[in-house]
């Protein structure tokens, strides 16, 4: 067996360890040659007997006065050739205890220097992983000599041992790379976003026209919230938060390149979900009851909701597997799937009802509701968002294999990690229970309010209301937040194991940043035209559509706060910190819950679910201020404050006269020709491009340095 180092060579025979560049047989070392030298012609000195004494020991008067007893010369092979005067001096390569065959050595700390081999530095050390599979796209690796180990000899230099193999040195990164495949990734992201929430709105179209706003879609609206709550409470925040992040890590540390990692993963969830699904369909009832104590109260309206939660409650089995199967994919660089498979979805859905009103004709015509629906209608709606989710899930099958992943079930659970991340998991449950809990009570206030105020002529005053608003509110946040922060995390996490506190405050801000040149506009676009937005969009589901209308404004401008928390808790997700956003989310919970309340006590049932939009926005006001002061603590209390609330102000104050001239526009036109789907489009027009115009305007006299970068960029890529 080799020795695994050249100091092992000597141990069993009592003699000394020989240094670098030694001869094996205790001879004198031969000078290493030199940059002009040819190392194949013989040197008629290299074999001097004297070499090898003290310099000083070869001038004959020197000699005299040398005293040996007092300082004797050191022994044969042990002077060392002078080199340059002014190099720097050489970093001795650490050597192995002589007296211990290869020494284990020391345990390191959990992080990214654990597994590194023997000698690496984790300073120095590059790691390969999802951010390099994500920033290096598109770039050509270097191409590395297959032969360079012939003539690895001639280019060692004076006092380098060679090695005993090649060795590639890693390729230094580029920044313009990482920067083209952040902004490959995000624009593929961002692309499939924006086709799945474009699908999606069409989606909710077609069900408006089918079976309007009112109590009646409240009742399929309850159904097919049910199995997402469920699902996110018992794992699906879970995955996103812990899991992901250790089945990264495991990507990169582990041998098989997280392979065995994933499959557990996924058999875990797999079981999880179909046991729990079993159970939630069986109890149906109990939480229809939960959710809508006021539709448990009609028996038509509870006999729809319960036979369309029987449907839809399996669909959360297939939510499981296809996050998983999506952040596999995720980890190896596949961002696509994930965000383009959910249009298939849609598109089943839209089907659907689109089959529903062929049969049974649309909401005004047909008037359905509970109590005339027929057993095939229900029967038709429920399969059918039961097989759009199925599809969606079995459609990553064919990505997986392409990205060179096989299913498959391991029961191999115990010793392989997933003991730790379910226990940093306990607070990310905590976290979705309070949020939960949170919307439950939302839930109940407001069916019993568009309950009573349909009996007033008010409908879509209801939670259906409250959702479709809540869904186009949140477009922007899916569209730009979601998708920058998805292609930054990886360098977020690997720069807070890495202990770089610096680099994650520069990425914190860069997305804060970045991500607010949309959506403050967004807002203040939500604010001011939000009633023409949703009469063009909801025309055909009836005199609802205007009171979506109001309640999307009252959403406006807590889009800001929702897309700052979802940035800031991505830092503390990056240090594996669950607890600090469970306890943020109870305080956004708290005051959503509490606001939402006060709402419904003190508002006419007509506004009451527009009260609870604004309360909602003001929940995650309060929410953003304690996290912030709590990364800011966490990240040696500096998070570029100064930085991202001047971009804020900026885009705030180029926004607010904006929005003033773009809602009187808007006024304008509608008073002019109505409400119509005409009068709805023409007037959103005429608002969107006063809105555009006045705020390209003032932002380019406010010089907001993230609005003129893009702008440029998008000029760049016009080629103008």
């Amino acid at each position: 067996m080799n020795a695994p180092y050249d100091g092992d060579r000597a141990q069993g025979t009592g003699a000394p360890a020989p240094y670098p560049g030694a001869d094996p047989g205790g001879q004198v070392p031969a000078p290493a040659p030199g940059p002009d030298r040819d190392p194949y012609v013989q040197d008629a000195y290299d074999r001097d007997p004297y070499r090898s004494h003290d310099l000083s020991a070869q001038d004959p008067v020197a000699e005299v006065l040398y005293d040996r007893a007092s300082h004797p010369p050191p022994p044969p092979g042990t002077y060392q050739e002078p080199g340059p005067l002014y190099a720097a001096p050489q970093t001795a390569a650490p050597a192995p205890d002589p007296r211990v065959w290869a020494q284990t050595p020391p345990p390191e700390p959990d992080g990214p220097s654990r597994h590194l081999r023997y000698g690496d530095r984790p300073g120095t050390t590059e790691f390969v992983g999802v951010d390099a599979l994500v920033t290096t796209a598109g770039e050509d690796e270097p191409q590395t000599d297959a032969f360079a180990h012939l003539y690895r000899d001639q280019q060692a230099t004076p006092g380098t041992a060679v090695e005993d193999a090649p060795v590639a040195a890693p390729a230094p990164s580029k920044p313009a790379g990482r920067a083209s495949g952040l902004l490959k990734s995000s624009a593929l992201m961002a692309a499939g976003t924006i086709v799945s929430r474009i699908t999606g709105f069409l989606r909710t179209l077609v069900i408006a026209a089918a079976i309007g706003v009112g109590t009646f879609n409240d009742t399929y609206q309850i159904a097919n919230t049910l199995p997402t709550m469920i699902y996110v409470l018992v794992g699906g925040g879970a995955l996103n938060a812990v899991f992901i992040p250790q089945l990264v890590r495991a990507m990169k540390n582990d041998s098989d390149g997280g392979q065995a990692y994933a499959n557990r993963l996924l058999t875990l969830v797999v079981v999880l979900l179909a046991a729990i699904t079993t159970i939630c369909v069986l109890a149906a009832p109990v939480f229809i009851t939960m959710m809508s104590p006021k539709i448990a109260s009609d028996p038509d309206q509870m006999d729809v909701a319960v036979a369309f939660a029987r449907y839809c409650l399996p669909t959360m089995f297939f939510m499981g597997v296809h996050v998983v199967l999506g952040q596999i994919l995720n980890a190896r660089g596949r961002f696509g799937a994930m965000m383009w498979t959910p249009v298939l979805n849609n598109i089943v859905v839209i089907a659907t009802f689109g089959a529903f009103i062929w049969a049974f004709g649309g909401f005004t015509t047909s008037g359905v509701s509970a109590a005339t629906v027929t057993p095939e209608g229900v029967r038709l709606l429920g399969l059918g968002t039961l097989l759009g989710l199925t599809v969606q899930a079995l459609a990553m099958l064919p990505y997986l294999r392409d990205a060179g992943f096989a299913p498959r079930l391991r029961f191999d659970w115990k010793g392989h990690g997933l003991g730790k991340a379910a226990r940093l998991a306990k607070w990310t449950f905590f976290f979705v229970l309070a949020n939960q809990v949170g919307l439950v009570v939302v839930t109940q206030l407001a069916t019993w309010a568009g309950s009573v105020a349909e009996k007033q002529g008010h409908p879509g005053t209801g939670i259906t209301a409250y959702n479709y608003a809540l869904l186009l509110w949140q477009m922007p946040q899916a569209i730009i937040t979601v998708s920058v922060m998805t292609a930054v995390l990886p360098r977020i996490s690997r720069s807070a194991h890495d202990g770089d506190a610096a680099a994650v405050r520069d990425d914190i801000s860069y997305g804060l940043r970045t991500s607010a040149v949309a959506i403050v506009p967004c807002a203040f676009a939500f604010l001011a035209l939000g009633v023409p937005m949703a009469t063009l969009l909801y025309a055909g589901s009836g005199d609802g559509a205007r009171n979506i209308g109001y309640v999307l404004m009252a959403f406006g401008l807590g889009l800001i706060p929702y897309s700052v928390q979802y940035v800031v808790l991505r830092g503390f997700y990056a240090y594996e910190d669950t607890r600090t956003p469970f306890y943020n989310t109870v305080i956004v919970a708290a005051v959503n819950a509490a606001v939402s309340t006060a709402a419904f006590f003190v508002l006419p049932a007509r506004w009451a679910v527009v009260g609870m939009a604004a309360a909602y926005g003001l929940g995650y006001a309060v929410g953003v201020g304690v996290a912030w002061k709590r990364l800011r603590k966490r990240l040696g209390g500096d998070l570029d404050g100064a930085h991202v609330r001047r971009t804020y102000a900026r885009l705030t104050g180029a926004c607010i006269p904006a929005a003033a001239v773009a809602g009187g526009a808007a006024y304008a036109v509608t008073q002019w020709l109505g409400s119509g789907v005409a009068g709805s489009l023409a007037s959103l027009t005429a608002g969107l491009i006063a809105l555009a115009a006045v705020f390209l305007l003032a932002a380019k006299r406010m010089r907001i340095e993230e609005l003129n970068a893009m702008v440029g960029m998008v000029r760049g890529r016009m080629g103008r």
